[in-house]
């Protein structure tokens, strides 16, 4: 596949979106918002397990995954499993090198009028955004990795029982498993083996659940996106070259 032909820059492009949306949803994630405030709408206060008052309360990482979603899909209906696992990998790869660069950043002596700011000490500052814990870090390679491996296997069994039939059901129904395994293994990372926290196992499910209701529902609501997105592939790479890259990443 060479950068001079339709389908190598495609690629490229898809790549590139995938890991930078996976690298920028890493560092932001230490953001926990409300999506019902945000909203404007009261929250839910949900009880899952006996625990009350449960709403979405959400990672700021979760903005762009659906991206990371919408990408992981396409690469899977043109590339086959093995583009999906080669730009994890990567992805997986540059993420923790960005984390050392910011482990550097954070290391090095600042400048005395700078991490002094009018009383501000921006280097405390600095620390507090981008010092993500070990079990943080972890947790969410952790996760991402074994998500998206499960999401290339969910993805190539639906395709091997509809044919090119049903783009939404192999796209979102992996997507949904593929989150289901995410959402419980991040947050059992982080809650319930992290000794920081040690919270109870009922109490790390029903937080999990909710996060996972979340992701669920931005799985459906954007699959119109994701026909819109596929339809423009096909239009730029033309319907022969567009039919004969899906028909061979099915048999890889």
């Amino acid at each position: 596949m060479s950068i001079h032909t339709k389908e190598g820059r495609l690629f490229i492009v898809l790549g590139c979106f995938f890991v930078a949306n996976a690298i920028v949803a890493e560092f932001i994630g230490i953001k926990i918002f409300t999506v019902e405030g945000t909203l404007r709408v009261p929250p839910l206060n949900m009880t899952i397990l006996g625990f009350e008052d449960l709403s979405f309360n959400m990672s700021a990482g979760i903005l762009n995954w659906p991206i990371v979603f919408i990408m992981t899909d396409l690469i899977n209906e043109y590339y086959g499993r093995k583009g999906v696992k080669f730009l994890s990998f990567l992805a997986i790869f540059l993420i923790g090198y960005a984390f050392l660069v910011v482990g550097l950043a954070m290391w090095v002596e600042p400048a005395a009028f700078w991490a002094d700011n009018n009383g501000f000490n921006m280097d405390l500052a600095f620390d507090s955004i981008f010092g993500q814990s070990l079990w943080n870090i972890f947790g969410s390679i952790t996760a991402f990795l074994i998500g998206q491996l499960v999401d290339v296997g969910v993805f190539h069994r639906i395709r091997k029982m509809t044919g090119e039939r049903m783009l939404w059901l192999r796209a979102t129904g992996s997507t949904v498993v593929s989150q289901l395994v995410d959402s419980f293994v991040v947050t059992f990372i982080l809650f319930y083996w992290n000794p920081n926290f040690a919270w109870t196992f009922d109490r790390v499910l029903a937080i999990a659940s909710v996060g996972y209701f979340y992701k669920f529902l931005v799985a459906v609501l954007i699959t119109p996106i994701l026909y819109i997105v596929h339809r423009l592939m096909d239009a730029y790479l033309g319907k022969a070259l567009s039919e004969q890259m899906i028909a061979e990443a099915a048999r890889k």
